[in-house]
């Protein structure tokens, strides 16, 4: 029986865990802090479980951007971040050198969006999209059931959109301002409505234009990638449900009618929080370890 690890990366916190695919058997959680402790505190837990036998491969779902091409000289380097010392980070380097055994590694939503195609609300989903919006925002997106990649990796967080009338939110993105990720994102929204997301009631009428930017997203998406489900995880879709109804509600406007298939209701069918919740990322992880061990690693 194969032992495998994953490692879900993220900008708040990471998880570590041992099974299989579609099973967690050992779990741990802690802060991401500098890459040092961060990758040196996930090795240390893995070889902790190692019962007298090493793991046989390591899945890695890491925030980014970062390099996902096995092609390139510097794959699974941590490119430009807004996470403070993170840029250059060897991240899968260090955990292969480390464990000695096989690491695959890709975005931290690719991982979710492969286990909720195959394990969640994806299912039976040829093409779909997984958002998350919490610390960041992003956004995974398969085609075929394999993530995509070129150059890089979707960074949908970045794009811009149109932004409603009346709404003067300069953004919160250290890069770009008033991008997705500088209006959606956690630290976003705790900026544009004056405390945190979780403390504004569901009626607050401050929830219109951010309503108006998820519709804006997700009619680019639609239109752009034209998904069978997006499935929207994350601390802010979380613990503000009422958010998906609302931005669903405003896209059939946005389409103008260009798109007969697209009413509310089938909309609403199509853009879904995930089945699995919080272990998708972690589920993604030992997909991708699985992949690996196999020798037919998904971010090639």
């Amino acid at each position: 029986m194969h032992k495998l690890a994953g490692i879900e990366l993220g900008g708040t916190k990471t998880v570590v865990v041992l099974g299989a695919p579609g099973r967690i058997d050992e779990r741990l959680e802690f802060p991401t802090t500098d890459p040092a402790e961060t990758l040196g505190r996930a090795v240390e837990a893995i070889e902790g479980w190692r019962d007298d036998k090493p793991v046989d491969a390591v899945g890695i779902a890491s925030f980014g951007p970062i390099r996902v091409s096995r092609e390139a000289a510097d794959y699974g380097t941590m490119l430009d971040t807004p996470k403070q010392g993170w840029a250059g980070a060897e991240v899968r380097a260090k955990v292969a050198e480390a464990l000695a055994c096989p690491v695959a590694l890709d975005t931290d939503v690719n991982g979710a969006a492969m286990a909720e195609h195959r394990f969640g609300a994806g299912q039976g989903c040829e093409t779909m999209v997984y958002l998350t919006i919490g610390t960041g925002l992003g956004g995974g997106v398969l085609v075929g059931g394999v993530p995509a990649h070129g150059m890089l990796h979707p960074e949908i967080g970045h794009v811009r959109l149109r932004r409603a009338a009346a709404d003067r939110f300069e953004g919160a993105c250290a890069f770009h301002g008033d991008c997705i990720e500088g209006l959606l994102s956690g630290p976003a929204l705790a900026a544009r409505l004056g405390t945190h997301p979780s403390r504004v009631d569901p009626e607050n009428p401050l929830w219109e234009p951010v309503a108006h930017d998820l519709a804006e997203l997700l009619t680019m998406l639609v239109l752009t990638v034209s998904p069978q489900r997006i499935v929207i995880g994350g601390g802010v879709a979380g613990r503000q449900p009422h958010l998906l109804p609302m931005a669903v509600a405003r896209m059939p406007a946005l389409l103008g009618g260009y798109l007969r298939d697209c009413t509310r209701e089938r909309l609403a069918g199509m853009v879904v929080p995930p089945l699995l919740g919080d272990d998708a990322g972690p589920m993604g992880a030992l997909l991708l370890a699985a992949k690996a061990f196999e020798g037919h690693v998904v971010t090639a």
